[in-house]
């Protein structure tokens, strides 16, 4: 999950919130969020968006590499915040982000691998406080779809009218794409998308309860979700996509290698193929 998500932040900085920069350049522009205004958080200005800049592409290098990731991790977390407080300061806030800024101050909680046999994926102890930081990052996943669920309902006067408005059609002449488009001609599946859509955003929270392949179920309509959006619309929710891995048992990666590369004649010596058997025996608490 560090490297994924460390590198992820790096591909975020230059493809989605990447005007952060920009705004430093032209600060009169900038309306400060509420986090902002709380801790009195400075004007962006090219020094500072800069100095941000490169501490973020440093810091999320060192800790995508398993290696003083506390250190890094209590780096990156305030000042990837702080880039997105600026980058979304233009009066659009993208909930898709989310679980990522969570995911970013929870995992310098958990202590390092313990790097075994040259590398730092092979640990396979088990760690409650890896557990805590996973759960949290899905609740916050599962929190995005929820809360935008409210969201709906609130700004319709806390009345169920969004999935049978025409949210969807005016999304697609506003953001024209030939599937879109083509969908215009049958209006009743717009319909159905949108109530399909609410339904399962104030049903997410099940997912966190769900094992499995109910659970593995439960993702893959919610990823599917977003592939939808993204034929329909050019929309994506890749931010929160990449957090869904926190439901994924990566942790049967390495051990899967292992067994593979063993079973394949070039596991090494036979004290590293009984080692290699223990952990694969072991069951990882994250």
């Amino acid at each position: 999950m560090r490297t994924v998500l460390y590198l992820f932040v790096i591909l975020d900085m230059h493809a989605f919130v990447r005007d952060t920069r920009l705004k430093g350049e032209h600060p009169g522009l900038y309306q400060p969020l509420f986090l902002a205004r709380l801790f009195d958080l400075p004007k962006p200005s090219v020094a500072n968006t800069t100095t941000l800049y490169v501490v973020l592409i440093v810091f999320c290098l060192i800790a995508a590499s398993n290696r003083l990731p506390r250190l890094a991790g209590w780096v990156v977390a305030p000042a990837f915040t702080w880039w997105v407080l600026i980058g979304m300061s233009d009066g659009k806030v993208d909930h898709d982000h989310l679980a990522l800024v969570v995911a970013l101050w929870v995992l310098p909680t958990v202590a390092p691998n313990k790097h075994r046999k040259g590398s730092v994926y092979a640990d396979q102890t088990t760690s409650e406080a890896a557990g805590w930081a996973i759960r949290c990052v899905q609740i916050s996943v599962i929190a995005t779809y929820f809360l935008s669920a409210v969201a709906k309902l609130r700004s319709a006067g806390w009345a169920l009218t969004w999935p049978g408005s025409a949210i969807l059609t005016w999304a697609i002449v506003r953001r024209p794409h030939p599937v879109g488009e083509w969908l215009l001609h049958h209006p009743w599946m717009l319909h159905v998308m949108q109530w399909v859509g609410i339904i399962g955003e104030f049903l997410s929270p099940l997912v966190l309860w769900l094992k499995g392949r109910w659970q593995l179920f439960g993702a893959l309509f919610f990823i599917g979700f977003h592939v939808a959006n993204t034929a329909i619309l050019l929309i994506h929710f890749l931010p929160t996509v990449v957090c869904w891995l926190a439901f994924a048992p990566m942790e049967r990666i390495i051990p899967w290698f292992q067994r593979r590369r063993g079973s394949g004649g070039d596991a090494g010596e036979p004290e590293d193929q009984a080692e290699d058997s223990r952990q694969t025996q072991q069951q990882p608490g994250a």
